[in-house]
């Protein structure tokens, strides 16, 4: 797909799963103001893990990080995405998300716009906050 595609079918999802209400504010999750535990799905080879440690620790020292590793481009990624947030979900391993990817292009980004990870992130009980930078 080339540049015109994948805007045209960004905005195609974007239209329809806001016409099904997933972006609407009153599903959006309370986000701790001092959680203990914060998952993070990224890169485990990133850079932007180095700054959430950085970042966190210094705000917050008694925060626990749990990484679980994602691959965040390339074929089959989303799914890879989403099966991390189902599985946060399910063991109850942390207070909040943080989906995280340091930049690129739109393809290396696209499997941050799937509809498998949007509809993982609706279904989420934990909050999940996107640190994914363009």
């Amino acid at each position: 797909m080339d540049f015109g595609d994948l805007y045209t079918a960004y905005n195609e999802l974007k239209a329809k799963l806001e016409k099904e209400g997933l972006f609407d504010q009153k599903y959006k999750k309370q986000i701790p103001f001092y959680p203990k535990k914060i998952g993070v799905l990224t890169s485990k080879t990133g850079s932007v893990i180095r700054d959430i440690i950085n970042v966190s620790t210094r705000r917050n020292p008694n925060v626990y990080l749990r990484l679980y590793p994602v691959p965040v481009q390339g074929e089959g990624a989303g799914e890879k995405i989403a099966k991390a947030i189902h599985i946060m979900n399910e063991k109850d391993l942390v207070d909040v998300i943080i989906l995280a990817r340091g930049g690129g292009s739109l393809e290396d980004l696209w499997p941050f716009n799937e509809e498998v990870v949007a509809r993982a992130i609706f279904a989420s009980k934990l909050p999940v906050i996107s640190a994914v930078r363009s």
